[in-house]
Order: structure tokens, then sequence, then C-alpha cells
């Protein structure tokens, strides 16, 4: 896509997060979206810029509420975003007056609605077990790696690893080397999950173009559908990540994840900011 030359006067952004996963939030419904490679970047460093696992834009849509797209702090798009998609949800409902929205991202029309708790689920749609649409160079269910682990799609692509203890995996090691094996041809986040009961699990992750993050909301539904194929869990499950706890079930029309948003600031960025990139 291409964007509009920034212009030297102020750009206003939120802050908000997910269980601790936490995202730049940009509105551009009403003008140009303003967001290149290089303001994702800059924005994204947490010493010189604001700092953020992913930046939200809130685009137009023709055909429901608004359309989101996603950043990584590295600059890249990220092609999914579950608890940035909550969090972006929640503003809108707030901002519309209702307690449901629908959306659009890469992975198309969507919806979230407030539930009776206050807590915000959103429909992240099927999960993709297509090779080629993941994409992973191999079959999804049976990777030729050491550990055993799974392939799912939920808009990005996600390597799942079932281990004994997830506390004890070394995420910070691994995680980089993975997110790069030739498998996975653009990349893949990383899940490290442990079985506690038949209807619950312990995540870590490691996140394409961002790293180690608290949450993720496109892996813990990721996860819990791996779970369920590898005939570890149903299709309802709680997911305990570094950040708190999500719930994820499986239904007919996709993968629901329910799970807190929280508001941290609005702000402004300066002019001077800008005309540095």
């Amino acid at each position: 896509m291409d964007h509009a030359p920034l212009s030297p006067a102020n750009l206003r952004f939120l802050k908000m997060h997910g269980l601790g996963n936490d995202f730049v939030i940009i509105d551009a419904r009403r003008g140009e979206n303003p967001v290149t490679p290089a303001l994702a970047q800059a924005l994204g460093d947490r010493h010189r810029g604001v700092g953020f696992d992913q930046l939200a834009v809130i685009l137009p849509a023709e055909d429901a509420d608004f359309t989101l797209e996603f950043w990584n702090s590295d600059g890249s798009k990220a092609g999914a975003c579950g608890n940035a998609t909550r969090c972006v949800s929640d503003l809108m409902m707030r901002d519309l007056g209702r307690e449901a929205v629908t959306l659009f991202t890469e992975r198309g029309q969507l919806s979230a609605c407030r539930r009776a708790d206050g807590l915000v689920s959103v429909n992240m749609g099927a999960p993709i077990l297509d090779a080629k649409a993941i994409p992973v160079l191999a079959d999804p269910m049976a990777l030729p790696r050491a550990g055993a682990p799974v392939a799912v799609g939920m808009g990005n692509p996600h390597c799942i690893y079932f281990v004994e203890d997830a506390e004890a995996v070394d995420v910070a090691g691994l995680g980089p080397q993975i997110e790069h094996d030739p498998l996975f041809p653009a990349r893949t986040n990383v899940e490290f999950a442990a079985l506690v009961a038949p209807d619950h699990l312990r995540m870590r992750v490691w996140e394409r173009g961002a790293g180690i993050t608290l949450a993720c909301g496109s892996g813990t539904c990721a996860t819990a559908v791996a779970a369920h194929l590898k005939g570890l869990t149903g299709r309802h499950v709680i997911v305990d990540v570094d950040g708190g706890r999500l719930e994820i079930d499986w239904r007919e029309d996709g993968v629901w994840m329910t799970g807190p948003t929280a508001m941290v600031f609005e702000a402004t960025l300066s002019p001077a900011f800008l005309a540095s990139l």
C-alpha cells in the first residue's frame, strides 16, 4: 500500500494492552494512513519511541464497522493480532455505544462482542490447516523436527511445541531459531505449551517480528487448536500465558478468544519525532 508522506504535524495515538501484550493504536478512519515501515519501527523502539509488541491502525470499512492493519515492532507487517483486535474492538464498542462490532483484517470479516462479565470476545475465524496457506513446507501435523511440533495458521503462521514444563523452555534462545526455520517461508510465531488439565494449558510465546511477549492472542488460538487436534484437550480451554489468562472456544463459526483489555494513555507524537523519520 502506498502511504502519503508524513506531514510535520502532530499525530495522535493510544496505548492499550491485553494481558501485557501492548499496542500503539492509530485511528486513521478520517484521513490518510500515516504508517510506513520506518514509522512502525521508530514507534516500536522502547528507548527512542513509544514501544509496543504490535501497532494497530484503524481504517474505514464499507461492509463493517472498521478495518484493522497490523505492524510488528521491527517494521514488518503482521497478518493477525488477536489481543490487539480485542483491544481495538473494546475501544470501538465504547466509541459507537454498542456491545458488538464487525471488522475486517487480512483474515476477512471478523466479529467481536462484550460479555456480561465485561470481558471482550473476538471470533478469530477458522484455523488454517492447509500447508500452503499457513505457509509451511511440510505436513502441518507431522513437522520433521525434534519435539514433534505442529503448524497452525490463524492469519499468521504458528509452530507449536507441546512440552512437559513450559517454564523450563529457553524461549529467548530457541524462539529466533525456530522463527527463521526454512520450513516456514514467511517465518513463524513459536509457542511452547504444557498440558495442565484436559481443559487447561500453560503457554509461552516468541512472536515473529516482536520477540518474547506476555501474551499472543492468535498464538493462544493456534495452540488450543493444535492441542485439540492432538487429542490433548477439548475444544474449550483456558490458557495461562505470561501476562494472565485467556479463554479459547473453537466453535463451528471460528475460534473465539476472550480476555481483558486495558487502556493506558492517549498522547501525541511531536513534530520533531515525525520529522526525524
